[in-house]
This record gives structure tokens, sequence and C-alpha cells, in this order.
């Protein structure tokens, strides 16, 4: 908007302070405006259905850790018996006495641990014991007895299976803490991207104030939706909401930090990280061992995987992966935060510049006029263009033998 100055600011050299408007949004036009967005939603889909088959259509382990009390002779025996069901799937350790072997299920060193008839005195009388945690889910369960038990059916032995760490009774599927993480990260998702929609020129302090009031209150309504109210998710309440909303913060501050440094592009790079590829390889559906090798690394790295392995820990298996959780999902959240504040103090440093030098600045944020239209034009234009994946349904998998 140009400022019309009257005789007597014209006469006296004062200019009546103006605040411009929004900068016009035209984007796109024709035919790239008519296809440019089926285009992207249709790359993010085919990625998305492209992953999860991937993951899932025929989930086999690799190298899935079990062990066995006995000798090292014994474990590369079983290691072969093993090999003959699904060749390079498991991964034996042989333990000296069953307390260890049971030690190593309960802090999920191991799946699960054989224990032969008579290698123990709590080896069930005749029967070989297979001491497993129901925790891991159905189609691991259904995997290890169905494995087991054909190789001890093979050498003329019964089986007898031993649950040591039992899934919550408000969890019989298995999928609660999948689902939860889930909507963790869509929550994330859209908060990061929302948060430079409604207010594009937020100072960075406020900015920060709404991510830390967003985690803050996620985790919190996780830990009691999950935990108190279903009863889908054990482990000290304030352990589990604090858990889970470091990880919002690092899955909203990852959206924001995208968003911010490459506009309406960081969006549909965010939802492929974190909502397909983040969401497949968490692990809450079955264990990375059972990923394809391309997909298995992202499990320890991306904020879902190191995420749902802390909070299984944190449930059922005495703090497992809690430590690493912790550390990589405060690295996630450290590193946006420091992007976010690099981007915009550099805005901000480089339009003090230009307000010194005579620019107009307009007075809702401090920043010279074509400082704050650019703002609004790199960040409050991210509107998502990736149609946010509907909830997953339960996998097929999930209760069935893989």
């Amino acid at each position: 908007m140009s400022p019309v100055a009257s005789d007597h600011d014209a006469r006296t050299g004062h200019h009546p302070h103006v605040v411009d408007a929004p900068a016009p949004r035209t984007g796109a036009t024709g035919a790239g405006g008519a296809l440019l967005p089926a285009l992207i939603v249709l790359v993010i889909g085919s990625i998305f259905v492209s992953v999860y088959l991937a993951a899932f259509h025929e989930p086999k382990p690799h190298r899935l850790p079990v062990g066995i009390v006995g000798t090292a002779q014994q474990a590369q025996q079983l290691r072969t018996g093993l090999d003959a069901h699904a060749p390079g799937g498991f991964a034996v350790t042989a333990y000296p006495d069953r307390a260890a072997a049971a030690s190593a299920v309960e802090h999920r060193t191991v799946y699960a641990a054989l224990v032969p008839a008579g290698a123990s005195s709590g080896s069930n009388g005749g029967a070989d014991a297979l001491l497993y945690g129901s925790a891991n889910g159905p189609s691991v369960t259904a995997l290890l007895e169905g494995d087991f038990g054909a190789l001890a059916q093979a050498g003329g032995h019964s089986l007898a299976a031993q649950d040591l760490v039992p899934a919550s009774g408000g969890d019989t599927r298995g999928l609660s803490i999948f689902y939860s993480a889930f909507g963790l990260v869509l929550a994330g998702f859209l908060f990061g991207t929302m948060t430079y929609q409604m207010a594009p020129r937020l100072e960075f302090r406020w900015r920060m104030t709404s991510l830390a009031a967003f985690s803050t209150v996620g985790g919190l309504a996780i830990a009691a939706i999950a935990g108190q109210v279903f009863g889908a998710l054990p482990g000290p309440f304030l352990a589990v909401a604090a858990l889970t909303g470091l990880m919002a913060a690092a899955v909203g501050g990852t959206t924001m930090a995208l968003v911010r440094l490459l506009g309406p592009a960081g969006v549909s790079v965010s939802s492929v990280l974190m909502l397909i590829l983040g969401n497949a390889t968490s692990g809450g559906i079955l264990p990375p061992a059972f990923l394809p090798a391309l997909l298995r690394p992202l499990s320890e790295i991306l904020p879902v995987g190191v995420g749902v392995r802390a909070v299984q820990g944190l449930a059922y298996f005495h703090g497992d992966g809690v430590a690493v959780g912790v550390g990589v999902l405060a690295l996630w959240t450290a590193v946006s935060v420091g992007l976010l504040y690099w981007r915009d103090a550099r805005i901000i440093g480089t339009e003090a510049t230009a307000a010194v030098a005579g620019e107009p600045s307009d007075n809702l944020t401090g920043m010279p006029r074509a400082a704050s239209s650019k703002l609004d034009r790199s960040a409050g234009e991210a509107t998502p263009l990736a149609v946010v994946v509907a909830s997953m349904p339960e996998s097929s998998v999930a209760g069935e033998r893989v």
C-alpha cells in the first residue's frame, strides 16, 4: 500500500507510518497450477505404497536375536536347524544357564531363548522350554513358536512356551504403541506446518514457546489416553509423558525447520521423512529385524523408530533403548531449533542492516517491509500439498504367522 502524504507532511518531511499488506500469493498458474499438486501427491502416495509394501508384504526375520542355554556348539546346531526354516533369519547366542537366558529375554537382548530338556532345573520336565515375551507382538510370537516348535518336533521333543514379558491386558494385539506413535507423529507434522501457515512472522522466542507447549501437552495427552484411559501403555506416567513429549518435539521441530528452510517443498519432504519412512520403520508393527536391508538402518536414526523402541523398553523391557532414544531425539530437536534460530537471526540481522540504511519497516515485525513480505512468501505459503496419510488399519500380519 502506498502512503499518501499530506501537504504538511511534505513540507515538514514527516510521513505517516503505514504497514504494508502481505505480498500477493500468485503461485503456479495455468497447466502448472493444475498438474503440480496432483503430481506431488501422486509421487508421495507412490512412495507410501512402495515403502509399506517393501516392509510388510512378505516380512521375514533378518538375524533376529535369539538364545539357547548351552554351549557354543549347541548354539551353532540351533542356528543350522533354524536356517532350514528361515535362512539367515536368526542370530543365536549361547547362555550358561536359564537365569541368564531369561534375563536376556526380559531386557530384549534376545527375543526368545531355548532351554533344552535337562539343561537346567527349570526346564519344564522332559520338554524343551521356549522363553519369550508376548509384548514383542503376536507376529513375533507366532514366528518363534512355529519355527522352534517345528525344530523340536523334528528332534522328537515337545516344546513348552513360557511368556516372561506378557503384553498389557489393554493391548491384546500389540499395536497400541504403534498407533500412539503414529498419532503423535501426525500431530507433530501438522503442528510444524500449521505454525507457519497461521503465524508466518511469529518471533523466534514465541515459536519456541509454542513448540514447548505442544510437546509438553502432547506427551501428557498420549500418556494419559494410552496408559491411563485404555491401559494399553504400561510404565511410569511421567516418564512415558516425558519420552513421548520429546518425540513430539523432535518431529514438530524438524517439520518446522524443513518448512522454514524449503518453504512449501518442506511439507512434502517432512511427510515422506516422518510420516512414511518414520512410521514404516518404527518397529511398532514388527521389529526392525523384519525390515529389508535398505530400510532397517532408518529405525535407528529417525525419531519415530528410536522413540517407539524407547517407549517399548520403558513399558516392558527394563529400559531397553531409552538412553539411546533420549539422545537421538534430543539431537533432532536441538538441530532443528538451531537451524530455526540461525535462519531467523540471519534474516533479522540482514534486515537490521537494511533498516539502518533507511528502508521503512513493518511495525508488526520490526523488519523492513521487503523482508517481511519475503518471510510471508517463503513460510506462509507452505500449504500442505501432500494429503495427510490416514491412520493405518491393523496390520494384516499382526497376530498371523509371518
